[in-house]
């Protein structure tokens, strides 16, 4: 963590030192991102339910998806560019540094900018919040943060795994972005627009469900994806852990298989 600091510190410096520049940057990124919801807003304009759920449900799958992807992009979302240092061989600089390769890579070109994303989930999320009508329980608003922060950490061991995958294709970062920016849009949306066959695979292969379409559904009284068992909607954070732990068996696997561009 320290190393990882240190990297986005000196990236942060630097953003900070055009300040007009950033701010530009970021309300654009943010308009950028509001867009979505506007579809979203659209669709509304002419159906009153999609696949059963109302707009203030599917606003707080928005937020939730949202906030937990912008956060992980945010943290390290630089990881996206491993197959170019791969590439070119630029990775070696980072493996003779006395500091850990994954803390490197992941704080690289730290853009503060992503926090539009971030913003602009929150206020999904916090309108959603406002106009859901939901019987409220203490076990309800604690599960609302944990989700957050699970589906954060879940983001951010595909960006790794991503990032592992890379050691192998080198110039695969389009799959990879199959895999974090489109499942951050998949969630999106309720789990009952899609086919059974993908939502099995976004909960038993790569578990995107446990972001928020399980936690979600307890939430707001809805059926579990699957009719999975009610206790699934608290298991994020244990999903959030293996998912960790995985990410972290294929980063190390990619590094050692690492042999450099050659002379």
């Amino acid at each position: 963590m320290r190393a990882y600091l240190l990297v986005a510190g000196m990236w942060l410096r630097s953003t900070m030192a055009y300040r007009a520049s950033f701010v530009m940057t970021t309300v654009g990124h943010f308009a950028v991102t509001v867009l979505d919801f506007v579809a979203i807003l659209l669709m509304f304009s002419r159906v009153d339910a999609l696949a059963g759920y109302t707009l203030p449900e599917v606003a707080f799958l928005y937020g939730l998806s949202s906030v937990s992807f912008g956060l992980a992009d945010l943290a390290i979302g630089s990881m996206d560019r491993l197959g170019q240092r791969v590439r070119d061989g630029t990775l070696d600089t980072l493996l003779v540094r006395p500091a850990p390769v994954l803390a490197q890579v992941a704080g690289d070109r730290f853009a503060l900018r992503r926090l539009g994303r971030v913003t602009q989930g929150v206020l999904v999320l916090g309108y959603a919040l406002a106009v859901l009508d939901v019987h409220w329980t203490a076990g309800k608003v604690l599960l609302v943060p944990m989700t957050v922060v699970s589906g954060t950490v879940i983001f951010c061991a595909v960006f790794v795994a991503g990032g592992a995958f890379q050691f192998v294709a080198q110039d695969a970062v389009e799959v990879q972005n199959a895999f974090t920016f489109g499942g951050a849009t998949l969630l999106q949306y309720p789990p009952t627009v899609f086919a059974k066959e993908l939502v099995r695979g976004v909960t038993y292969v790569l578990p995107l469900a446990f972001v928020n379409w399980l936690p979600a559904a307890h939430v707001l009284g809805r059926p579990y994806p699957l009719a999975l068992p009610q206790w699934t909607a608290f298991v994020s954070p244990l999903v959030a852990a293996a998912c960790c732990a995985l990410a972290g068996l294929a980063w190390r696997a990619g590094l050692r298989a690492y042999r450099s561009t050659g002379s």
